[in-house]
């Protein structure tokens, strides 16, 4: 049984992986109809909305009592706040296959950060395997190139900034999952970005009509999106990853990033009909390889996590 165990961690990777792959091609999607601020406050509020009402019957548990909010709420901040903006106008300016590219390079932004904050250092057998799934990302990306037509140089600093900012997430829901559960990191970040982006959008949504807020979602263009990015990619993904945040090394729990790469390509080329080539292929190979390698080799220097467990 303790066996099986171990394995949840990866097959949570897997799955949070496969929905956030999946999230860049709905939230394309969303975008053709709504602006982004109005696509992330339906999101956010639809989670936050399902969340408390698990809550009220009791199907979650959450306990905040005497507990230090603080360090919560500057990791909402990062994630979701910061994070989505970058993240949404990164994909609005670029594609939703090229975002996941991007998105990808989030294990190295954590990688860095975890040595410095976290005392985490990867093996040398998993640097490799992680600089392997790199550079089949960024192979991927140099074999694109820049189609002017529908990616801008803006499109890619958005995407950068969200690399940044959803690696310091990563480093602060590592440091915190010792203090709450993966459910009570959730709750505090769909309630913050709910009420964060719902504002930010509060003075285009009186000046449009407050009641075309609800109409638009009666589009199954805006609605279906929405129910996807709202349910799967922010309630249960994010349950998946703060869970697995808890369980594994950053450096290791991060590389899951890059397999949400080839999800965003192949939904992105299948349903978007969007332009897939050889060298899609030959880099999505390294990604999985750089994947493998990096859980397989999992054995990582005492740091500063195994020595406040012990």
């Amino acid at each position: 049984m303790e066996r099986i165990k171990s394995y949840y961690p990866y097959l949570a990777g897997i799955g949070m992986a496969s929905i956030f792959g999946f999230s860049f091609l709905f939230t394309s999607i969303g975008l053709d109809i709504v602006p982004p601020m109005e696509l992330i406050a339906y999101r956010f509020l639809i989670a936050a909305t399902l969340l408390t009402l698990l809550w009220f019957f009791k199907l979650i548990k959450l306990n905040y009592k005497g507990k230090n909010m603080w360090p919560l709420f500057f990791l909402s901040l990062s994630e979701p706040v910061i994070y989505f903006v970058f993240e949404t106008y990164g994909v609005k300016y670029t594609s939703s296959s090229l975002s996941g590219l991007m998105i990808s390079l989030i294990p190295v932004a954590v990688t860095i950060l975890a040595v410095i904050f976290l005392n985490e250092r990867p093996s040398l057998y998993q640097l490799l395997f992680i600089i392997l799934s790199v550079i089949g990302v960024v192979f991927i990306i140099l074999m694109t190139g820049i189609d002017r037509k529908n990616i801008s140089i803006i499109g890619f600093i958005y995407l950068l900034g969200a690399v940044l900012s959803a690696a310091i997430y990563t480093i602060l829901a590592r440091r915190y999952s010792l203090d709450f559960s993966s459910i009570e990191i959730t709750f505090v970040m769909m309630w913050f970005g709910a009420v964060f982006f719902n504002l930010f959008d509060l003075k285009r949504i009186i000046n449009k009509n407050f009641y075309a807020y609800f109409t638009n979602l009666l589009d199954y263009r805006v609605f279906i999106p929405v129910l996807y990015l709202g349910i799967l990619s922010s309630v249960v993904a994010y349950i998946l990853n703060n869970f697995i945040l808890s369980k594994l090394p950053v450096s290791q729990a991060s590389v899951f990033a890059n397999l949400t790469t080839i999800i965003s390509i192949i939904a992105g080329v299948v349903i978007r009909h969007e332009t897939f080539y050889w060298y899609h292929v030959i880099g999505s190979v390294m990604i999985l390889v750089g994947i493998w390698g990096t859980n397989h080799y999992s054995k990582v220097e005492d740091g500063m996590f195994q020595t406040m467990t012990n």
